[in-house]
């Protein structure tokens, strides 16, 4: 052991070690301990030439947290216009001293126009209320003459279809369109122009 220490040599600090020689380089009393750099040194190579840029805002979002802001500031001061400077103390003392707002001698009786701001409320929700039921039985009506419309024209095409069947070549009446055709016999052999207008045509034979 002595031979080792000899060959480590002594430690950072040799005056602290209670045994001399035993307290080599690599103790864990030599460790430097990180720390933060003073304000007065100076940047590290790396980040010698960075550039400091403030984050990214994204505007979409920023018009939202405005907006919303916005409505939470004239919700907050309506309410300070309604009930007083002072909104919030009373149940902020009664928390503290563990009573309820009557027993501290404050008034927690409703304001008068609390009920005017409940009866509009409840006038307003009743009419949001009918005007959701009147848009639901459009819709139902609207959807209901469509469907009709779309009957009334696929009974159009069956009946079409119908009378067309008539004129279809059976087993049954093979034979009399088979009479029919050689006793009036058609040339498709023609010519016609740009205007549709036959110009020439061949003689049956």
């Amino acid at each position: 052991l002595p031979a080792l220490a000899a060959a480590l040599g002594p430690g950072p600090f040799p005056g602290l070690c209670p045994f001399p020689g035993l307290c080599p380089g690599w103790s864990p009393r030599a460790v430097p301990a990180r720390g933060r750099k003073s304000r007065h040194d100076p940047p590290a190579k790396s980040k010698a030439g960075r550039v400091k840029l403030p984050p990214p805002v994204d505007p979409e979002e920023l018009l939202v947290v405005l907006e919303r802001y916005r409505q939470h500031r004239l919700v907050l001061s309506a309410l300070r216009y309604r009930h007083g400077p002072g909104m919030g103390m009373g149940l902020a003392k009664s928390r503290g001293s563990g009573q309820p707002p009557a027993l501290l001698g404050m008034d927690v009786s409703p304001h008068p126009s609390d009920f005017s701001f409940l009866s509009g409320r409840e006038e307003r929700l009743r009419k949001e209320e009918e005007e959701q039921k009147r848009r639901k039985l459009e819709i139902a009506e609207k959807r209901a003459r469509k469907m009709e419309a779309f009957l009334e024209e696929k009974e159009k095409e069956v009946l079409q279809l119908q009378e067309e069947a008539k004129n279809f070549i059976t087993p049954e009446n093979l034979e009399a369109r088979i009479e029919e055709c050689l006793d009036n016999p058609r040339n498709y052999n023609f010519a016609i122009d740009k205007d549709g207008r036959i110009v020439k045509r061949t003689v049956l034979s």
